[in-house]
């Protein structure tokens, strides 16, 4: 997390908000040599106080689970390559801004009869946003196949005890210099830009407020 204040002003629901809608980051877990990681797909209860994941059984994450252990959840967003020159003032320096939500909990596996409820509940999440596309469930599958696929993959709950978000959108930058700096953004160097320039556009309405 970036270290300075003014980039962490967002509420914790906005930051939930945000990670329940990407669903999808990096899970973190200390080790005793380089710390485990694993890009997971998860879903995040409504109230926030938890994160459901698979893994596959053979992850080092799963074998270090024979207790719970302490892991986070970084959650990416759009991020982008700001150049000096677009903010129309001197002595500037370039950045990257970006967005990003780390969950902070303990780490634990679940028993394997919640697997499949959990598997049709991340199924469904995705899937609805395909519409109309018909969805599809694990009902499609041969319960033969879906047995062998199971047997690969085991449920986690990550039980969420810390949320902080940075939000870097060039806030802390005049009105101007934050407007040359979105307008320009959207044809530069990331990822998401476009939606990185429309969040660095709200920012600056809502820093104004």
């Amino acid at each position: 997390m970036h270290p300075n204040p003014i980039f962490h002003d967002a509420e914790t629901a906005q930051n939930l908000g945000f990670a329940r809608d990407r669903g999808f980051g990096v899970l973190a877990v200390s080790s005793d040599a380089a710390p485990l990681i694993s890009h997971v797909p998860f879903l995040l209860s409504e109230s926030g106080e938890w994160a459901d994941l698979h893994l596959v059984r053979s992850n080092p994450i799963v074998r270090a689970l024979k207790e719970t252990k302490p892991a986070r959840i970084a959650v990416g967003g759009p991020d982008g390559y700001v150049s000096p020159d677009w903010y129309g003032v001197p002595d500037q320096v370039p950045t990257w801004n970006y967005v990003a939500v780390h969950l902070t909990g303990e780490l634990e596996l679940r028993p394997d009869s919640e697997l499949l409820d959990l598997l049709d509940r991340q199924s469904a999440f995705f899937e609805a946003r395909l519409g109309p596309k018909p969805p599809w469930t694990t009902s499609k599958m041969n319960p033969e196949a879906l047995a062998r696929m199971m047997r690969m993959i085991v449920p986690a709950r990550l039980r969420i005890t810390g949320v902080d978000g940075t939000w870097k959108l060039s806030q802390n930058k005049t009105e101007a210099a934050r407007a040359g700096a979105a307008e320009a953004i959207s044809g530069g160097v990331g990822s998401e830009l476009n939606e990185l320039a429309r969040l660095m556009r709200a920012a600056r309405v809502a820093a104004e407020g």
